[in-house]
């Protein structure tokens, strides 16, 4: 009945709150490498189908450069170089699906597709362009080139960089 426990003779300590992020600087969202992918085949996914069905194929150049540059914004620092190395592959398979679905039903699928596919990315190619170069000038200044050197790193067996050595090196350079 009289029984304590061993920790009840000690104070507890007083419980303290985290520090709180100054509202002046509200935290942004931030997504995986895979999920920047995903957002820009998603985006390019339903802008072909939109930009198809409208017969405007600037709807989906202009989408995929938005998703691009949101997706560079937005990805974690250290997945910009998976990040960097997909939107063209990322949107080839969105506007391939796309592509097949708008010709579901037609004669010769698999030439309708093909025919649309060339036509399409001809009509986008420079869109394809400023969306991937976007991706790598915001990636350039968000850390690629650090990502760049610790794939090297890791690559070749080195050991792993610390920050002051990548200091170092750039003030030697």
């Amino acid at each position: 009945a009289g029984r304590r426990r061993p920790d009840a003779a000690q104070p507890r300590p007083a419980h303290r709150r985290p520090a709180a992020a100054p509202a002046s600087a509200p935290r942004r969202p931030r997504l995986t490498g895979r999920g920047g992918i995903l957002v820009i085949c998603a985006v390019s996914f339903a802008a072909a189908l939109a930009g198809g069905l409208a017969a405007r194929a600037e709807i989906s150049g202009v989408a995929f450069t938005a998703a691009c540059v949101l997706a560079a914004l937005t990805v974690r620092p250290t997945d910009l170089l998976s990040l960097t190395v997909s939107p063209p592959l990322a949107y080839f398979t969105a506007a391939l699906g796309a592509e097949m679905l708008l010709t579901i039903g037609d004669g010769g699928f698999a030439r309708g597709v093909a025919i649309g596919m060339a036509a399409h990315l001809a009509d986008v190619a420079p869109w394809l362009f400023l969306g991937t170069a976007l991706v790598l000038v915001i990636a350039v200044f968000r850390g690629l080139p650090r990502n760049v050197r610790a794939f090297s790193d890791e690559v070749n067996g080195r050991r792993p960089r610390t920050a002051a050595e990548d200091r170092a090196e750039r003030d030697r350079g």
